[in-house]
């Protein structure tokens, strides 16, 4: 069965799909109409049960927690996109982190990587606040949201290409309702592939193959491909990724979706 075509239900446990996952535009009808649509989708996301391998590694971790977590309930399923339907922007990341977005339900929220990127959000303009520790904390997206290449924590965070492809349909969906979405940030190679692989229209990534780098460029189907390094420890850490390298990417990603934004103030 693939990824799209739901699956065998879920653990009895474990959390519920966040109904603030995306914001609610304030604008027009087709606005509402993505705003569903990405709900439906999100929903049917939280239900996947694909890849044998990763359903078994997020329930155990999420069953034997981790130590300074013992008293929370982890979320152990998938985890959908967050944002604002009306993005110009789409962040792309590898795969949740076992004891974070597995364990809070939402992408990039109470690790280490989701701080570091966050906070870059807010200091760019596309998030309300510069932290996020749980889904219903107050985090809103502006003109961004944020998906994975695989939506379940991965042991190792290593996901296998079959697995990678199973949930390659879930990321198209995104791209398509996505009515606005102009510029597309990868965070690390495994996630700037994902994103060759979904936006050209007839999935056929481009030749030669446009390259990972920090800072990178490339217009694939109508898009703009822009790379970072992922904010991993190992990369901040290290010095890597520096906060004003991050900044820059954002503020490079703002700068291009005004330029090729078209103009949505006469839409229906």
């Amino acid at each position: 069965m693939g990824a799209l075509g739901g699956g065998r239900g879920h653990p009895a446990g474990r959390g519920r799909l966040d109904p603030k996952g995306v914001k609610p535009p304030p604008g027009n009808g087709r606005s509402m109409d993505a705003a569903r649509e990405l709900e439906t989708l999100n929903a049917r996301i939280v239900e996947c049960r694909a890849c044998p391998r990763l359903v078994d590694w997020r329930e155990e971790v999420a069953r034997t927690k981790r130590a300074a977590y013992a008293d929370e309930d982890y979320w152990g399923r998938p985890l959908p996109g967050f944002g604002d339907p009306a993005a110009r922007l789409l962040i792309v990341g590898l795969a949740p982190a076992a004891h974070g977005g597995n364990r809070t339900g939402r992408i990039f929220t109470g690790d280490r990587s989701g701080d570091w990127l966050f906070a870059s959000l807010h200091r760019t303009g596309f998030a309300n606040q510069s932290g996020s520790v749980r889904r219903g904390d107050g985090l809103e997206l502006t003109g961004a949201y944020i998906a994975a290449a695989v939506r379940c924590a991965p042991p190792a965070n290593r996901p296998t290409p079959a697995e990678q492809a199973r949930c390659r349909p879930y990321l198209i969906a995104e791209v398509r309702l996505l009515e606005r979405l102009v510029v597309v940030v990868a965070l690390g190679g495994l996630a700037w592939d994902a994103a060759l692989s979904v936006l050209p229209p007839d999935g056929v990534r481009p030749r030669p193959k446009p390259r990972f780098g920090h800072g990178a460029e490339a217009d694939v189907g109508g898009y703009r491909l822009v790379g970072c390094y992922h904010p991993s420890q190992q990369n901040t850490f290290t010095g890597k990724l520096t906060e004003e390298m991050t900044d820059q990417v954002f503020m490079r990603a703002r700068a291009l979706s005004d330029a090729r934004s078209p103009d949505w103030s006469n839409s229906p």
